[in-house]
């Protein structure tokens, strides 16, 4: 049974737009729902996905300040008429509706953060964003290292906590039907297989991967075949972003194109699964950009709930979703020679990984975790 709180989210980040932002709010809405009344604010491709117990409401996607425009109106014509309990704005980028209206309705606002949200250099952004999320009631950071931004941003540590992004566990069990078809599909067969899933923006740093480690990674292990899953955003705010033309100039180059697929983004949850489940690697060079963090790495999370270890820079919030010797290992920032290295070395020695070990600590990230912590915040 609903208790008698209400809580209004307010956000941009919702599936069907693909990213661990949008996966996050949409778990949040969905676990809040379950023991709260919820309604959202999104836009208007999000309805059909929306968690079936949380009421929608339509704001247009693009352009942005339409976006926060529509929804600003919306939430204040839903606070006077529903009066909810709590604001919830789901990343930095609404903060201000969500603080605006609270302190309007003396009602509680809560914000979270992850690490783009609060590391930006935008002049505009920091004349008049931080200032909304510094007032908000509280503050949720993804990770430690963005909690550390917010401290650094003169956020009030009082009103801070952490919350980590999660994973469905157990993950999905083994398609081997699926699993085979995908192979004969792609030609996978005794083929070692890294992947990479995410964005292709700038900070996930696929195209200095490929340049500086993965021409040395298939020279000395030839089958060696990089999939990688994801594209690039259309409706990103982050326009630092590398193409799939450049990366593959770049492959080219090194004359490892062959050894490189392009999946592309994938909506069925059953195939994203069968390429973890299939993967001896998830890779996650993500480079270390200051004003563009990689807030936590819901991905290696995800890696882990399949048994599939990932190899990643010690950077952001990754530190918080790898365990080194147990879900994978943590390489020295921008340290492409021991990236390599580590690389080729567990695609040799397989067994230094156990896969015991790799799901028990991203049952740690479970999605009931995440409902346990938020319960507590909102209580």
């Amino acid at each position: 049974m609903k208790n008698n709180k209400s809580i209004l989210i307010i956000t941009r980040n919702l599936p069907p737009l693909v990213g661990g932002m949008e996966r996050l709010n949409w778990h949040i809405a969905d676990e809040l729902s379950k023991i709260h009344q919820v309604s959202i604010v999104s836009h208007k491709e999000a309805r059909k996905q929306a968690p079936k117990d949380a009421k929608f409401y339509i704001a247009p996607l693009s352009p942005l300040p339409l976006f926060l425009i529509v929804s600003f109106l919306k939430a204040f014509w839903i606070c006077l008429i529903k009066r909810p309990n709590i604001l919830f704005a789901g990343s930095g980028l609404t903060a201000p509706i969500a603080v605006i209206l609270a302190k309007i309705f003396r009602i509680k606002s809560i914000v979270y953060i992850h690490g783009l949200d609060i590391a930006t250099d935008n002049k505009l952004y920091n004349l008049f964003w931080i200032p909304c999320i510094r007032s908000a009631n509280q503050i949720i950071a993804n990770s430690i290292p963005t909690y550390q931004i917010c401290i650094n941003k003169k956020v009030d540590k009082n009103k801070l906590s952490i919350v980590h992004p999660g994973v469905s566990y157990p993950a999905k069990p083994q398609d081997i039907e699926l699993i085979e078809e995908l192979k004969n599909k792609y030609q996978l067969h005794d083929k070692k297989i890294l992947i990479s899933v995410g964005r292709l923006t700038e900070r996930k740093g696929l195209n200095e991967f490929i340049d500086l480690s993965f021409s040395k990674i298939v020279k000395a292990i030839p089958n060696t075949i990089l999939v990688i899953i994801g594209d690039t955003p259309s409706q990103s705010l982050n326009k630092n972003l590398q193409s799939k033309e450049l990366i593959l100039s770049t492959a080219k180059f090194h004359q490892v194109e062959h050894n490189i697929i392009f999946i592309g983004n994938i909506n069925d949850d059953n195939i994203l699964s069968s390429f973890y489940y299939l993967a001896d690697i998830h890779v996650f060079p993500v480079k270390h950009i200051p004003k563009d963090p990689e807030g936590f790495g819901m991905v290696a999370i995800e890696a882990a709930a399949h048994s599939t270890p990932t190899i990643a820079f010690a950077t952001g919030g990754i530190i918080d979703a790898v365990k080194s010797d147990v879900s994978g290992y943590l390489v020295e920032l921008d340290n492409y020679e021991q990236l390599t290295a580590q690389i080729i070395e567990l695609l040799e020695n397989p067994e230094q990984i156990k896969p015991e070990k790799c799901k028990a600590f991203a049952e740690g990230f479970a999605w009931y975790n995440l409902a346990n912590k938020l319960k507590n915040i909102i209580n």
